[in-house]
C-alpha cells in the first residue's frame, strides 16, 4: 500500500499545477463594491491621465441582487486607483434607462413595485459620495411610473438617456463599451 502512495504522489507531482484563479478584492477607494484583480500589465496609463466615463444602464438588476452596471462603475474606480490614477481624476458617469431605472428608486416605491428591499441603495449611495453622477432617463421613468420623488437621493432625471449621453459627450466623457 505504501508503495502504492508513493508511486500515486511522485505521478501527482509531475503533474502541471493548473493556474489558480486571481484573488479578487475591492478598494481602495470603494471598500464594499467593486471587487478587482492585481494584473501585471505592459499597457501603461499615462502618468497625466484623466478619465472621464459614462456607463449605459439599461439592464436592471434581478430583485434582491446588484445592479451589474453599477457594480461595474465601482470596480473602474477601484482598479485605476490601484493602478495609480488619482481618484481625482476618474470621472464617472451612470446613465439609466430601460428596466434599470427601477433599482435607482427609493425603498418605498421599490418595495411596492418590485417588491422587498432594493439591493442597489447602499451602492448608490457609496457611488454617488465618490462622486459618480448617476442620471436617469426621463422618458424611461415616465413609462415606468417613476417620478422624481421615488428616486434614491442624489439621483439626477434628465429629458432622455439620449440627451444625458449627448451633453455627457460634449463634456468630454467616452462611452464605456460595455
Amino acid at each position: 500500500m505504501r508503495q502504492w502512495i508513493a508511486a500515486f504522489m511522485l505521478v501527482a507531482a509531475s503533474l502541471p499545477v493548473a493556474a489558480q484563479p486571481a484573488q479578487f478584492s475591492t478598494g481602495p477607494v470603494i471598500e464594499k463594491y467593486g471587487k478587482v484583480a492585481e494584473v501585471d500589465t505592459n499597457f501603461e496609463i499615462p502618468d497625466d491621465m484623466e478619465f472621464r466615463i459614462s456607463f449605459d444602464a439599461v439592464k436592471g438588476a434581478e430583485p434582491g441582487e446588484l445592479n451589474r452596471t453599477l457594480t461595474s462603475a465601482a470596480r473602474f474606480i477601484n482598479m485605476h486607483a490601484r493602478a495609480g490614477v488619482d481618484p481625482d481624476e476618474i470621472n464617472i458617469a451612470i446613465v439609466a434607462h430601460g428596466k434599470a431605472v427601477l433599482d435607482l428608486t427609493n425603498p418605498e416605491f421599490y418595495a411596492a413595485n418590485i417588491g422587498g428591499e432594493n439591493a442597489n441603495a447602499d451602492l448608490i449611495s457609496t457611488l454617488l459620495k465618490n462622486r459618480v453622477r448617476i442620471i436617469v432617463c426621463g422618458q424611461s421613468a415616465s413609462a415606468q411610473g417613476v417620478g422624481n420623488g421615488d428616486l434614491l437621493p442624489g439621483v439626477e432625471t434628465a429629458l432622455s438617456a439620449m440627451t444625458a449621453h449627448a451633453v455627457l459627450q460634449s463634456n468630454g466623457y467616452t462611452l464605456n463599451p460595455f
